[in-house]
């Protein structure tokens, strides 16, 4: 799925401290490796090289955003969006994602 032309321009924007978690690395790696993301993998071989050639900033999986993600009081199971909600809740950060679940737990969303 592409991104809107919107939010590929404010990504673009040079003014964006883009941030690229953990949890996106692992959840793209894992629908490359079993099929459901069979055009990404120029970015499965080399993903921390495609990141920084982009000027984008790792986000690293800390406790606090573990903790954060397992005390989550909903009955959303996807352990990839609960670890995204508390790194965007704990971090302060805008999520880019179409998936209007994201938008009961409190955090910014663009799309």
């Amino acid at each position: 799925m592409r991104l809107p032309l919107a939010v590929r321009h404010r990504i673009d924007d040079a003014r964006s401290e883009v941030h690229v978690s953990a949890v996106s690395a692992i959840e793209i790696t894992t629908k490359f490796r079993i099929g459901k993301l069979p055009g990404v993998g120029a970015l499965v071989r080399d993903f921390e090289a495609l990141i920084g050639e982009y000027g984008f900033l790792p986000l690293s999986i800390n406790l606090g955003h573990a903790r954060a993600a397992g005390l989550l009081e909903s009955p959303h199971r996807d352990p990839f969006d609960r670890l995204l909600i508390a790194q965007a809740r704990a971090e302060s950060l805008t999520l880019v994602s179409n998936e209007t679940v994201f938008d009961t737990f409190g955090v910014s969303r663009l799309w």
